[in-house]
């Protein structure tokens, strides 16, 4: 006879099979049972939040820098609610979490007896906010609902997924023998009919430019192989690092400046792979792209969205870039020129954003001396992330990036922390945070989470008392008036030294490097808060994503 498990400790079991290390969330009556087989079985690191806002950010960051699931346990009612916003973004940024909330007893579900932690259609508001949502109604269907979920969330185009399991069918026993095998996740061949048409238009391209969205972050060899083929290339933000940002053949994700788009003018075809070409990134869609526009993306719905295309293969990116290198070998006659005027252009841009940066640019400088090649780059939705942290600051690995994809503030610091125990399961390497001071206090809580499980983050704090990028469009469009945008913040000394937090404030960027050194040198967490009101203004002036009004 089988041994007899919760459901809840079933669930934990599988996700062990599937290779989870750590999990995040907010204990709970309605999730206890999942929960404390975490605890018993000791297999999986599990992550107290201080919120569940925070938890998902955490899981979200997780999936972006480990490549795998992400995972959030929280309760149901307001607290599935708290969730919302991270599983927005993580459903922006396309990142396979698995969000389990619990639900009250299944008997008394949906019938308006003011039960707690009931919220009305929780179901429906999970369905609008996850790539898929799912109900467990019964005991028997528990584990494949779950199982299925997670193969949904691992299924190119990834995204999070949510399960609501009641909380007497957590409680219920099973069979242990029940808990199914891992999911395996594989794609398509891409149909080689496609593949000839698309190799045979691009041998023809004398000033060959790829596009690179966060799709193509498994498809570097194949990157690598049409980049010694003559081709250039530029990314979206999300796409940053596949190539190593110090390669002479890449513009990074300087992808909508005039001059580059003036060099986009002088491409003769560009081949966009995994990027849904944001409007933030495009102009609102009107930045001019070459004439010969080709896309490749996993999404067969991503054909003529935003951008029509010349023409357009649904598939893996690094699938078809390998079959399209394949075809390619010894076919392509790239124009001599080509690289000197790539490389000409991302010099004479990445001058012109440093010369808006005033004395910051001894801040970035200094960090990209003293965090190497091997580190993460995680940003909030800040002024000083939008002058340079989401384009300047080079990367060099297709995962070590991790931002606000969908522009909410304050998700930062929850995203770093899930970001430095992600490497923390994987290579170790340093985490860094950038954030102001006005998302910071949004989800401040978070860094007693990063005390508490030792976070290898380092975090540097740009405080200018308000909301910097609303105060800027604020001069440029409202006649400079700055409603609501200054703010009081506490004493960080004070609030980091609380919580057992390494704190230190710079009001001069002279020795910087000094501080850098010695915070990345340390572990745990590091608070290195920046008095921009001390230091100065940057030269330029961000107010807010660049348009084009025709």
């Amino acid at each position: 006879m089988s041994e007899q498990i919760t459901v809840g400790e079933a669930i934990a079991v599988f996700l062990e099979r599937c290779d989870l290390k750590t999990a995040f969330g907010v204990i709970s009556i309605h999730n206890m049972p999942i929960l404390d087989a975490f605890g018993r079985r000791e297999k999986t690191r599990f992550v107290p939040a201080r919120g569940e806002a925070g938890a998902l950010g955490m899981a979200d960051a997780y999936a972006r820098v480990t490549g795998g699931l992400g995972v959030a346990v929280t309760s149901t009612g307001t607290a599935a609610g708290n969730a919302a916003g991270a599983m927005v973004e993580a459903l922006t940024a396309g990142s396979p979490v698995l969000h389990l909330t619990g639900q009250i007893e299944a008997a008394y579900l949906d019938r308006d007896m003011a039960y707690i932690h009931e919220a009305p259609d929780q179901l429906g508001m999970l369905k609008a906010i996850s790539k898929g949502a799912w109900r467990v109604h019964s005991v028997e269907t528990a584990l494949a609902t779950v199982r299925e979920a997670v193969r949904v969330a691992l299924t190119a185009p990834t995204g999070p997924v949510s399960v609501e399991i009641p909380i007497d069918i957590q409680h219920a026993m099973i069979d242990a023998d029940r808990v199914p095998a891992p999911v395996l996740v594989s794609t398509p061949e891409p149909a080689a009919n496609s593949v000839d048409t698309l190799a045979d238009a691009l041998a023809r391209a004398k000033r060959p430019l790829l596009w690179l969205g966060g799709g193509a972050r498994g498809a570097g060899s194949a990157v690598a192989r049409l980049i010694k083929m003559g081709f250039g290339v530029v990314s979206s933000v999300q796409g940053r690092g596949i190539v190593p940002e110090d390669h002479p053949h890449t513009l990074g994700a300087f992808n909508l400046y005039p001059e580059v788009e003036d060099f986009y003018a002088t491409c003769d075809a560009m081949l966009v792979v995994g990027s849904r070409l944001r409007s933030n990134e495009t102009l609102t869609y009107k930045l001019k792209l070459p004439k010969s526009l080709y896309r490749i993306d996993i999404d067969a719905r991503a054909e003529g969205r935003c951008y029509e295309s010349d023409l357009f293969v649904s598939g893996d990116a690094s699938k078809v870039l390998t079959a399209l290198a394949d075809r390619l070998e010894g076919r392509m006659a790239v124009d001599p020129g080509f690289h000197d005027d790539l490389a000409a252009v991302r010099n004479k841009v990445v001058r012109s954003v440093r010369d808006g940066l005033g004395p910051y640019e001894a801040l970035l400088d200094a960090l990209q001396k003293t965090a190497g090649k091997t580190f993460n780059w995680v940003r909030d939705v800040t002024v000083s992330n939008s002058t340079w942290g989401n384009r300047a600051l080079s990367i060099f690995e297709p995962r070590a990036g991790v931002h606000a994809v969908g522009g909410g503030i304050g998700q930062g610091l929850a995203m770093g922390v899930g970001a430095a125990l992600g490497a923390a399961a994987t290579d170790g390497r340093k985490t860094l945070c950038l954030a102001g001071d006005g998302g910071f206090i949004l989800n401040v809580g978070e860094l007693a989470t990063a005390a508490q499980e030792h976070a290898d983050l380092v975090i540097v704090l740009m405080n200018n008392g308000g909301y910097g990028v609303i105060k800027n469009i604020q001069d440029v469009r409202y006649g400079g008036r700055n409603y609501y945008v200054d703010l009081h913040t506490p004493n960080f000394a004070e609030l980091a030294h609380s919580l057992g937090v390494r704190h230190r404030r710079v009001d001069t960027l002279d020795g910087i490097d000094a501080v850098l050194a010695d915070a990345i040198a340390s572990h745990g967490p590091q608070l290195i808060e920046v008095d921009m009101n001390a230091i100065g203004d940057f030269t330029s002036t961000f107010a807010g994503p660049p348009v084009r009004a025709k």
